[in-house]
This record gives structure tokens, C-alpha cells and sequence, in this order.
């Protein structure tokens, strides 16, 4: 009996050992600082956008194809139904939900990059607005966050006035992408939804739209600014027909935020991004980021550069139902000085050379 207790008291022994080694071999690993925490929710963030946008609308499409060969095949076709019923809502007036916009990951989002918003003049409430925002990059990383989220405080910073972005109408056709999309602000870039924007809510109301477009993204590289924007009016021609001042806005190293393989002009490569453009309203480009687990590997998410959007002087502009054409040259190449201007006094501040140049095209 005595043999039994002390080889059970030598085995309680072993085993508190074991458990205070083990508790001192996990004290001895170096828990994650605050820093390392707040740069984990900063990628997270990062991930969940770009994973939306790039993959949310596709997979919905393909779910929703395969449950229609399946047992389920009820809700793809209720949620067709309902597509049909709610086809015009993005053009008319959308589905915001304010809560979206003060989404504390949207914090998380902006202090990845960090993407800061610079305010130049004072917009009026009472006025209406198109704000055309450029360069376009590859995915609009400082148009979503300083325009969609309320993250960089633009309604602080301009009291009275809402914010809109405008997006591809092609987005607002894929299911559940459509929703979130409505859902966060975003509407069609088409004449009817702008229309609707500075025409059903009073005024007050700023409509972000990214001029250069699918086009201007092919152009997109480190190190140089091309903009598309010498043959594109029709944002002048609306902003005539509805009295809505013109306000340039610039973000400085959007195009440092992914590399692109470019393809010189005449190749085959560039014609097939041309056809695809013309056809779907955007042009697929071959770019690379950085890496989920390190910013040396290469990846699908940007590199953590500084954006910082600089909002210009507004151009005053008079509402004319039906513009002639000398007048919307007229007011676009006031809208081109006013966004050059902004440029060079603001390019050196936010990491450009005094020689760098906007070439527009």
C-alpha cells in the first residue's frame, strides 16, 4: 500500500512539473505588441475590400447559377425576381446605409496606407457638386475611402455636404454585389443616377466621379501621372444642365499602391485590353501587390503607401438646360487649369519632384 501511495505521489509531482514548465515555456513567448495587433486588423481590412470587390459579385453569380441545378434552386429564382423588381433603384436614390459609413474597420482600412484627406476651400450647402476625382489607379483606394467612408472626416471637414461615388454600371448587375455596393453609397456612373443625385435631394450633395475610368487604368504605373481626361465632357455637360460647380480633387500615390505589367501601344496585349473594355466597361490589367503574409512576397493587396487626397477650389458653373458645345470646352478647360493648379502647388508636399508634370491626354 505504501509501494501504491508514493508512486502516485511521485506521479503528481512529475505532473505539476510538467504543467509549471509548460506554463513557463508559454510566459517565455513573446506576446504580440500593440503594434503588431493593430497591423494584423489593418491587413484584415485591407483584405475584406479587396476581396469584395474583386471576387464578392463573381461568386455570387456562380452560387446562384449552381443552386439552380440543385434543391435550392427556389432562391436564385426569388432572388431574380427581386433583381427585376429593384432593377432601377441604383439609379434612383440607391440604399445607403449611414452605420456602413462609421464602420470602425474602415479606421483600420485608412491607417494601413494611411490615406489622409486635404481640404483647400470651403464647399457651400447650398450648392450642388461633381467632383471629379484622379488619377484612377487600379482599384480606387483613395476615392472609396475618403468619399465612401467616414474615416477621413469629409463631413466634418465640409459641414453640410454628402458624399456620393459613382461606379462601372455593370457592378450594380451582379447579385449581392449590387447590395453592397448600394449599400455603402456607391451608385452607376450613368447620366440617370447622377441626374437623380443632384436633382431629388436638395442641395448639399458632392458626386464623386473618377473620369479617367477604365482607360485611365491601363496608363497606371509608378512614377508617372497620365490622365484620361481631354475628350471626356459629359461630367461638364451635367454639371452645366443642373448648375453643379466643379471641384478637382487629386490623390497623390494612388498609382504607387500596385505594379503593372504594361503593354507598349499596337501589341497584341493591348489591343485584347482595348476589346475587353469596349465591351465590358473595363479593361483587365496585370497587376501585382504585395503578399498576405509579408510586404516583400507578391500578392493581390497594395503596398501600404500614403494617398492623401487634396479637394481643389470649386469652378463656378451656371445652369444651362441645353449647353452648346463652345460652352462645355468652355467650362472643361477651366476644369483642366483649375485641376493642373491644384496639382503643382500640392505636388511637392506629397512626395513629387518639382519637375514632375499631370500629362493628360
Amino acid at each position: 500500500m505504501k509501494t501504491i501511495i508514493a508512486a502516485c505521489s511521485q506521479n503528481l509531482s512529475g505532473s505539476r512539473a510538467s504543467v509549471q514548465a509548460a506554463l513557463r515555456t508559454l510566459l517565455a513567448v513573446p506576446w504580440p505588441s500593440q503594434r503588431d495587433v493593430r497591423s494584423a486588423l489593418q491587413l484584415l481590412a485591407v483584405l475584406q475590400w479587396v476581396l469584395s470587390f474583386l471576387l464578392l459579385g463573381t461568386v455570387s453569380l456562380v452560387v446562384l447559377i449552381y443552386l439552380l441545378f440543385t434543391s435550392f434552386w427556389l432562391i436564385p429564382v426569388l432572388y431574380l425576381a427581386w433583381i427585376i423588381f429593384d432593377w432601377d433603384t441604383p439609379e434612383r436614390g440607391g440604399r445607403r446605409l449611414p452605420c456602413l459609413r462609421r464602420w470602425t474597420v474602415w479606421n483600420h482600412f485608412r491607417d494601413y496606407f494611411p490615406v489622409k484627406l486635404v481640404k483647400t476651400h470651403d464647399l457651400s450647402p447650398s450648392h450642388n457638386y461633381i467632383i471629379g476625382s484622379h488619377p484612377h489607379g487600379i482599384l480606387c483606394v483613395g476615392a472609396f475611402c475618403n468619399f465612401i467612408t467616414g474615416s477621413t472626416g469629409f463631413e466634418e471637414m465640409f459641414p453640410g455636404i454628402h458624399s456620393f461615388l459613382t461606379t462601372l454600371a455593370g457592378n450594380f448587375r451582379l447579385p449581392l454585389f449590387r447590395e453592397y455596393l448600394m449599400s455603402g453609397g456607391l451608385f452607376p456612373v450613368t447620366r440617370r443616377a447622377i441626374g437623380y443625385l443632384l436633382s431629388h435631394n436638395g442641395t448639399g450633395n458632392a458626386v464623386a466621379i473618377v473620369i479617367g475610368g477604365a482607360a485611365e487604368s491601363l496608363s497606371c504605373r509608378p512614377g508617372i501621372t497620365t490622365l484620361i481626361l481631354r475628350n471626356r465632357k459629359g461630367f461638364v455637360r451635367m454639371a452645366l444642365q443642373h448648375g453643379a460647380f466643379l471641384v478637382p480633387s487629386f490623390s497623390f500615390g494612388e498609382n504607387d499602391l500596385f505594379r503593372q505589367v504594361v503593354f507598349e501601344e499596337g501589341s497584341w496585349m493591348r489591343s485584347i485590353q482595348r476589346r475587353f473594355q469596349k465591351m465590358i466597361g473595363f479593361a483587365p490589367c496585370v497587376f501585382y501587390g504585395r503578399g498576405l503574409t509579408s510586404s516583400r512576397s507578391r500578392g493581390f493587396l497594395p503596398y501600404a503607401r500614403p494617398i492623401t487626397t487634396v479637394v481643389g477650389e470649386p469652378v463656378a458653373v451656371p445652369k444651362v438646360q441645353n449647353p452648346s458645345r463652345e460652352l462645355v470646352d468652355t467650362y472643361h478647360e477651366m476644369y483642366i487649369q483649375a485641376l493642373l493648379k491644384l496639382f503643382n502647388d500640392n505636388k511637392t508636399k506629397y512626395g513629387l519632384s518639382e519637375t514632375d508634370e499631370l500629362h493628360i491626354l
